[in-house]
């Protein structure tokens, strides 16, 4: 693992990111991310960061969870599941690095799509709705949650897309991220990915993963829905660029 003191500095404030990213405002993910990638290997931080996920999902999951449409959720974990078979496949030729620029540039393509969706509504209003798009974004979201633990943005814009009320988009995402993480872990740990050191290292973060998410919910709960949404939107297209730069 590590020693240095300002490498647990800044595991401290991933840990603080994942909360916050729990609360809703999915666009802090890349901080997270891009810490622990630079920290451990890129492949070995999927390992360390995804038990902070689960305990982080579980935490969102008992202040959002009734608001959840379940209607989605059923929706989305089959593809999803096909695309974390397909990205643990991929794992084990190549790194989790070789894809950033490829993520971003999806990403951005995404963020791009919903632009124009609120732009023509009623030229793009059955796009979100088809089966092909639901499948679509499953098999990427769950292909790049495997590699990169990088799914935040591309669900965003899928429960944007569907057009999903804020607490019941957060209330679905928490419930469906618990899930998806969960059928991530026999990967991970067959990946040799998750081990009992890196485990102990997940248990000195997890109390500040709450102490983000106390400081998330407070924040989601005083945006309005409009601002909410494009919030989500601008974070999302960050993450994407700094998938492309960094």
């Amino acid at each position: 693992m590590t020693d240095s003191i300002w490498h647990w500095v800044l595991m401290l404030i991933a840990a603080l990111g994942v909360g916050v990213t729990k609360s809703g405002l999915t666009g802090v993910s890349m901080v997270h991310v891009l810490i622990f990638a630079s920290i451990f290997d890129a492949r070995e931080s999927t390992g360390i960061v995804l038990p902070m996920l689960i305990f982080g999902d579980a935490a969102a999951m008992v202040v959002y969870g009734k608001h959840a449409n379940w209607t989605y959720i059923r929706k989305m974990l089959g593809p999803t599941l096909v695309g974390i078979i397909l990205g643990a496949i991929a794992m084990q030729y190549l790194s989790g690095d070789a894809y950033r620029p490829v993520l971003g540039v999806i990403i951005l393509g995404l963020v791009t799509m919903q632009i124009v969706r609120i732009r023509y509504p009623l030229a793009t209003e059955n796009i979100p709705h088809a089966l092909w798009f639901a499948w679509s974004m499953g098999m990427l979201g769950g292909a790049m949650t495997m590699i990169a633990n990088g799914a935040g943005p591309v669900f965003a814009i899928y429960f944007l897309a569907v057009g999903l009320p804020k607490m019941e988009l957060v209330g679905t995402g928490a419930w469906f991220f618990l899930l998806m993480n969960l059928l991530k872990v026999p990967f991970s740990w067959g990946l040799g990915l998750i081990k009992p050191e890196t485990l102990m290292l997940n248990a000195v973060l997890c109390p500040f993963i709450l102490l983000g998410l106390w400081f998330g919910v407070a924040t989601v709960k005083r945006i309005p829905q409009k601002q909410f949404d494009l919030i989500l939107l601008a974070m999302t297209a960050l993450i994407a660029i700094g998938f492309l730069v960094l």
